[in-house]
């Protein structure tokens, strides 16, 4: 004998609730052990039943895991001898890690496991809320509960809420989804003669002391659509039905290169929102940014060629294939380890795509200082650079003093242009070599010259005097004032 673990469930509530067979098997095996003895059930038979229980394994572990695992693993051991009962609250394969383990490891070693049934308290929490689970309904345990894995437009029951910890866990997780009046239920004895199920908001779930060890909290599907609009999908959703039959005309008549301006000019506002460190105006701006996207990704959809889901697959498997020192097993000592790696990935990965040059992965529609930014730093990794940025400065001088001979020639030299490109470009190569990006200074400084100006224009309009009334000299000194306003913060 031995190698065989029957597995029952107390149920849900009472002991008129248990099923006799599981009621006869409990009162006459010879060995039975209790994942706990905190039941309605083991009160009413603790005369009338023999057994053993984990309870103390609890206090031993500070990790539920290693709780879950510690009771398997004497459970195996007890059974390698005589065969054993092993009783669980509610039904076995609802909600019991130490079963799944059971099942697995126990099966692996060659044990008999055996499941006999049981009531799952979500038969009893169903009836006692009156739901439908077929209107959408998710199972989930507090601990390690995810708000960004809660599918909030159907009913979900959070089980194991055992204390006000707990509790206090579970209420702030669902309030990075909800309001804090969000209407919730407490169910604790669903089923049984004890049964409690009080309605509170959210933010008063912490403070009920009804709250033990069979108490879950019931979410109601949310009604109110803008509840979730801070959810992707709502924004996924709200732009198919502009670009839908019943939608928006000027949305519909959208195509991917009808947009380019408004990505281009959003991504700009963006910048300058960075600049300013303005964060609700960055918020907002993102918001665009990210309204460009889906609306890219819906005309894609629309037209059969590829979807929203593409877009973030692609995105994230290229993030996990370029960091194999996060995803994977390299190990890296230093960003500038990460970036190599990094250059040494993309480089095969353009091996793939048969590209003829190591500049083709510059973009060609980046503006013509950022674009020359690129240029030099793609040229730079394989070797294509002066060694220290001296050679860059003596490069801007050459350059400088080139131009200043095709000024003096006359206005319309048509080597202008070409020249004061080449000072232009050499200045790049002396920002990067600063890892300054020349767009980004280039609209610091525009940025800094509206705000000096415009300050100009203000102390006109103080002196009751039009801008162009001033004086060089007085506008020079209001510009002074700015400045020294602006390095003063």
């Amino acid at each position: 004998m031995g190698k065989k673990i029957t597995i029952v469930g107390l149920g849900a509530g009472d002991l008129n609730q248990l099923p006799f067979g599981v009621y006869q098997l409990l009162k006459n095996t010879k060995n039975l052990y209790l994942r706990t003895k905190e039941h309605p059930v083991i009160e009413e038979l603790s005369k009338e039943i023999k057994y053993e229980a984990f309870d103390l394994i609890y206090e031993q572990h500070n990790d539920f895991d290693d709780v879950y695992s510690t009771i398997a693993s004497v459970l195996l051991e007890k059974a390698n001898d005589e065969d054993i009962v092993y009783a669980v609250p509610g039904h076995p394969l609802v909600a019991e890690k130490t079963v799944q383990i059971l099942l697995t490891e126990g099966r692996q070693k060659g044990y008999t496991i055996s499941i006999e049934g049981g009531q799952s308290f979500l038969d009893a929490t169903f009836q006692a809320l009156e739901v439908d689970p077929i209107e959408g309904f998710q199972l989930v345990d507090a601990f390690g509960l995810q708000s960004a894995k809660l599918q909030l437009r159907g009913h979900v029951v959070i089980t194991q809420v055992y204390d006000q910890m707990i509790a206090s866990d579970v209420k702030l997780t669902l309030m990075e989804q909800l309001p804090d009046d969000y209407k919730i239920k407490i169910v604790t004895a669903a089923g049984s003669s004890s049964q409690i199920i009080k309605e509170v908001e959210l933010f008063e779930l912490d403070r009920e002391t009804t709250v033990n060890n069979l108490t879950s909290v019931y979410v109601p599907p949310v009604k109110n659509g803008e509840l979730l609009n801070h959810q992707f999908d709502s924004l996924r959703n709200v732009i198919a039905e502009l670009r839908g039959p019943n939608g928006c005309p000027w949305d519909k008549e959208q195509t991917h290169s009808s947009l380019k301006k408004y990505l281009i000019e959003e991504c700009y506002e963006l910048i300058e929102a960075i600049e300013k460190d303005d964060i609700d105006h960055i918020v907002e701006e993102l918001g665009d940014v990210l309204l460009q996207v889906v609306l890219h990704a819906q005309i894609g959809e629309d037209e059969g060629m590829f979807s929203i889901d593409d877009v973030i697959k692609g995105i994230a498997e290229k993030m996990i294939r370029r960091h194999p020192h996060v995803f994977g097993q390299l190990t890296v000592s230093d960003t500038e380890e990460v970036l190599s790696n990094w250059d040494e990935i993309k480089r095969a990965e353009k091996e793939d795509r048969n590209e003829t040059s190591i500049l083709d992965s510059v973009a060609k529609t980046l503006p013509a200082l950022s674009k020359a930014f690129h240029l030099q730093k793609k040229a730079a990794k394989i070797g294509f650079d002066w060694p220290s940025v001296d050679g860059a400065w003596l490069k801007v001088k050459e350059e400088i003093k080139e131009l200043e001979v095709e000024f003096a020639k006359n206005q319309d030299n048509p080597l202008l242009l070409k020249e004061y490109g080449d000072v232009l470009f050499a200045l790049v190569n002396v920002g990067r070599h600063y890892k300054l990006e020349p767009e980004e200074a280039l609209t610091s400084t525009n940025i800094k010259f509206y705000d000096r100006f415009h300050y100009i224009e203000k102390k006109a309009i103080e002196n009751k005097k039009q801008l162009h009334d001033l004086s060089l000299e007085e506008m020079d000194n209001y510009w002074n004032e700015a400045k020294k306003i602006e390095k003063e913060g």
